[in-house]
C-alpha cells in the first residue's frame, strides 16, 4: 500500500512538470508561461521532497539513548534545499510578473507573437 502512495506521489511530480511544461511550450500569453514555470516549481520541489523521504523515519536529531538510530532518520537537506528553492521561485516568479507588467504597458499586448513582431 505504502509504495503505491509513494509510486503515486512520483506520478503526481511527474505531471505537474510535464502540465507546466506544456503551458511553456505551448502558450502565447505570458501570463500562462509564467504560471506554467510555477507549476514546473511545484513538480520539481514536489519530487525533490519525495526522494527525500523514508518510510517510518525519524527526525534527524541525536539524543541519548539511539545511538544506533542513524539509518532511521531522515535526511534534512532535500527539505531545506526545497525550502530554499521555493523562496527563490518565489523571487523569480515575482520578477517574472513585474517584467509581464512592464511589457504590457510597453506593448498593450501579453501575446508573444503580437510582441516579437514589434521589431525596433
Amino acid at each position: 500500500m505504502y509504495k503505491f502512495l509513494e509510486y503515486g506521489v512520483y506520478g503526481a511530480s511527474i505531471l505537474l512538470i510535464l502540465i507546466g511544461l506544456y503551458a511553456v511550450l505551448t502558450k502565447k500569453s505570458l501570463i500562462k508561461i509564467v504560471i506554467g514555470l510555477s507549476i514546473i516549481d511545484g513538480g520539481i520541489h514536489l519530487l525533490l521532497i519525495t526522494i527525500g523521504y523514508l518510510r517510518q523515519g525519524t527526525a534527524p536529531i541525536f539524543s541519548p539513548g539511539f545511538e544506533n538510530a542513524a539509518a532511521k532518520m531522515v535526511d534534512p537537506v532535500p527539505q531545506a534545499l526545497v525550502l530554499t528553492a521555493i523562496v527563490i521561485g518565489f523571487g523569480v516568479t515575482a520578477v517574472a510578473l513585474s517584467l509581464v507588467i512592464r511589457l504590457y504597458r510597453h506593448h498593450r499586448t501579453l501575446q508573444i507573437d503580437e510582441i516579437k513582431s514589434l521589431k525596433w
